[in-house]
């Protein structure tokens, strides 16, 4: 049987993930669908049927991606975009007969989509005796001078601080806090784009009453890891691969014992099932959370080097298959160049 799986709002690089379902070790034939707003999309390029989405949000994108399932035929949805409201409301797409990749607890994934929430829920778990991984110092504020005794109290343990919105994606909205920001030489110094002073900080939060809350927290310096995690339907750990950002675009796959057994503890905890992702970084050779992020990360791409093909295995358990025992290959160096794309012209994009 041939299935339909549609991807919707996705980072560019889920193109890799649709390779890795197309070119699956028990060559099960899929027809992939993509959607975005924007036409010029680069893994439309990736897929047998595309189409723009409406850029809509909340309920009326749920009952867009409701209607979009039944219009297509759909077997299987690998969501991002609206994920957890998506996650809260499985019932509507099992009334479809559509299979979700997406964690079924509502409630867990409106927590893991909250940084605060997600911290406190690991300081609870340490408080009874279980400790899981160390959480960087951190404060919630929103609004100036909230800001202001957040640095000051922070500040007094840590030689620099950052800003991060507490729900958010990827790097979006993250700032070193560094003086060095108002300087002539931050301005020709290309590394320095995600830093800002203090006093600039400062002054642009004082310019509302209240903002949406933001965790001011200690800068970690060390190296940071991705550790990209396959599960089955019941949240039981079947591999965890770590993934070191080296130096510019260098990638390395490590075994680390220390962060496998990170991702071992989170899974007898939360029992996520299927595929996510937990961010951390070292100070002072401690590994401290950053985030985890509920669904496939945007370089899980490079962890595939290690012989494991996690988009498809998590279709795979998704639709209830079993898999075998897997043994990732540890040791692998990548980086990656830039590729161009052709995209197709506007003037057959009018004709279809």
């Amino acid at each position: 049987m041939v299935l339909n799986i549609w991807f919707n709002r996705w980072f560019s690089t889920v193109s890799h993930y649709m390779e890795l379902i197309r070119h699956n070790p028990d060559q099960q034939e899929f027809v992939i669908y993509g959607t975005h707003p924007n036409p010029d999309t680069v893994y439309f390029n990736y897929c047998d049927v595309c189409s723009t989405e409406p850029d809509i949000a909340g309920e009326d994108y749920l009952q867009f991606c409701i209607d979009y399932c039944l219009q297509n035929q759909i077997h299987i949805f690998v969501p991002r975009k609206e994920n957890v409201l998506i996650s809260k409301h499985l019932d509507k797409f099992n009334k479809i007969g559509v299979k979700v990749l997406v964690c079924p607890d509502g409630d867990l994934m409106a927590m893991i989509d909250d940084k605060a929430a997600m911290y406190r829920s690991l300081q609870d778990q340490e408080k009874v005796g279980n400790f899981i991984v160390t959480i960087p110092s951190y404060k919630i504020v929103n609004n100036a001078a909230g800001f202001q005794q957040a640095y000051a109290d922070l500040g007094k343990d840590n030689t620099k601080l950052c800003i991060k919105p507490v729900v958010g994606e990827g790097a979006s909205g993250f700032r070193i806090i560094d003086d060095i920001a108002d300087t002539i030489p931050f301005i020709y110094n290309t590394t320095s784009t995600q830093k800002i002073s203090y006093d600039t900080a400062y002054k642009i939060l004082k310019t509302q009453e209240h903002f949406s809350d933001l965790m001011v927290i200690e800068y970690l310096d060390g190296h940071e890891y991705s550790i990209d995690c396959l599960a089955d339907a019941d949240g039981t750990l079947l591999v965890a691969i770590p993934r070191k950002k080296g130096n510019g675009r260098i990638r390395e796959i490590e075994y680390n014992r220390e962060l496998i057994e990170i991702a071992e503890k989170m899974a007898a905890q939360y029992k996520f099932p299927y595929v996510y992702n937990i961010q951390v970084k070292y100070k002072d050779g401690i590994p401290k959370l950053l985030e985890i992020n509920p669904r496939m990360s945007g370089g899980m791409h490079i962890s595939c080097l290690a012989d494991i093909n996690i988009p498809y295995y998590a279709i795979k358990l998704l639709l209830n298959g079993h898999v075998e025992a897997l043994l990732p290959k540890f040791g692998v160096r990548a980086t990656h160049i830039e590729q161009p794309v052709i995209l197709p012209s506007k003037e057959s994009a009018i004709l279809a």
